[in-house]
């Protein structure tokens, strides 16, 4: 009997997992050399992508003043990108599923970064917007395509904590692409501003390849358009979906034409701060590093839908800040919009993946297809707002989407669980 007792232990470990916990083993977790080379990598991507994407967004006023064009008419440099890039994605999922995730996205961003190049370089403003335009369609290999990535790869647990590392790589990324460009434009001109830009990108670009581990969940299969479009389908079979892709629209649409228009309104008096100085606000970017990862962990702890309204209520309480003469509160009002936006952004994308099911390469097309969609047709609105009604028309307009994302986010609130025991890779258990 001793002898039997003292050899029950030794025999535990010859206990073989089943295939479902070594799927699940399988995927990547936080703490192991896998997260931190995948994070690497999307870091580098997202610091490329929207480095490349929001270059111009500083030099609107610059545009104006060269070109002889309106705010409206120079927020055509981002609206047009962001506007190709929201269809383009729609398929950018699809040709990942038969060309493979890591090929697409890395020919995406060294195209990308090359166009950025080639617009410093352009004589007339017709073809800077020619070259933006296209610069839409190249993107759009990035951005869907690695949310897809990390719902495959990364295990449920660790998912939400990388989702909101790669968007703190996109909060640095649009910070660099703004700060680089607009205050280089002080010193040497805005086309030194955006040859650096993409220079940046180019460097990225080989560090996404060189880090990037290969897709070990994703079987690739041929691309039929009607397979696509059915697969498009179930994204909105979902109860919860369609809101959420509402949510990004709106996210994105106040964030951007925060930003599009908020240097002009520094750049006159009584401000009549520098581009430099101007450039120099974007720094506030930094802000979203922190909320997006931050948020988006707490989602995963206490639930998503007890978190995401509090992202809209604080760029809600940002945007009135926004309308004070105060130049220290006008910041803040920046800072408080910037937080919330990296946050809801990183709460929202997450839940897309979770709730997507079999078709996550299309609900994250359809989730950055209206997110995207948001940037350019609120961006170029609000143009119109500021052309008629100076900041406090832009404030009124921003606060009116983010009123109807809280509304929203209510709405969510009431959502009924995902049916059935979750599955591996796909729902995990923890509060929705």
């Amino acid at each position: 009997m001793g002898r039997q007792e003292e050899q029950e232990p030794t025999s535990r470990p010859e206990h073989r997992p089943t295939a479902t916990e070594l799927e699940r083993d399988a995927h990547i977790r936080h703490g192991t050399p896998l997260f931190r080379r995948t994070n690497l990598a999307l870091f580098a991507a997202g610091l490329a992508t929207f480095g490349l994407l929001y270059c111009t967004q500083p030099l609107m006023p610059e545009f104006s003043h060269d070109y002889g064009v309106s705010a409206a008419t120079a927020a055509l440099s981002l609206s047009l990108t962001t506007g190709v890039l929201a269809f383009a994605m729609l398929f950018a999922g699809g040709v990942s599923d038969a060309w493979g995730r890591k090929s697409v996205m890395t020919a995406s961003l060294m195209s990308s970064a090359l166009l950025v190049l080639a617009t410093a370089l352009v004589p007339d403003w017709h073809t800077l917007l020619l070259l933006r335009t296209l610069l839409g369609f190249t993107l759009s290999g990035l951005p869907a395509v690695a949310m897809t990535y990390l719902s495959e790869e990364m295990h449920p647990e660790s998912i939400g904590l990388g989702m909101g590392l790669y968007i703190s790589g996109n909060a640095i990324g649009g910070m660099g692409g703004r700060l680089v460009a607009g205050v280089l434009a002080d010193f040497v001109g805005w086309r030194w501003g955006v040859a650096t830009v993409g220079l940046i990108g180019l460097v990225s670009g080989l560090v996404f390849w060189r880090s990037l581990p290969p897709s070990r969940h994703h079987v690739r299969h041929p691309l039929h358009l009607g397979q696509l479009v059915g697969r498009f389908a179930l994204a909105f079979r979902d109860a919860g979906l369609p809101w959420l892709f509402a949510e990004g629209f709106l996210l994105l649409g106040a964030f951007v034409t925060v930003y599009n228009y908020i240097g002009y309104r520094l750049l006159t008096p009584p401000y009549s701060l520098g581009q430099a100085l101007v450039g120099a606000i974007f720094s506030v970017y930094l802000i979203g590093t922190f909320s997006s990862a931050w948020m988006g962990h707490l989602a995963g702890r206490l639930g998503r839908r007890k978190v995401l309204w509090t992202a809209f209520a604080l760029m809600l309480f940002g945007i009135a800040l926004t309308t004070m003469q105060s130049l220290l509160l006008i910041v803040l009002g920046i800072v408080a919009v910037t937080f919330g936006f990296f946050g809801g952004h990183s709460i929202a994308s997450s839940w897309v993946g979770r709730r997507a099911g079999s078709a996550k390469a299309q609900a994250s097309s359809m989730y950055l297809f209206s997110y995207y969609m948001g940037s350019s047709l609120a961006g170029a609105s609000g143009g119109l707002f500021y052309a008629s009604h100076g900041w406090n028309g832009v404030a009124l307009f921003v606060a009116a989407l983010v009123l109807a994302g809280l509304l929203i986010a209510w709405r969510l609130y009431f959502l009924p669980p995902l049916p059935g025991p979750p599955s591996p890779g796909t729902e995990p258990p923890i509060p929705q």
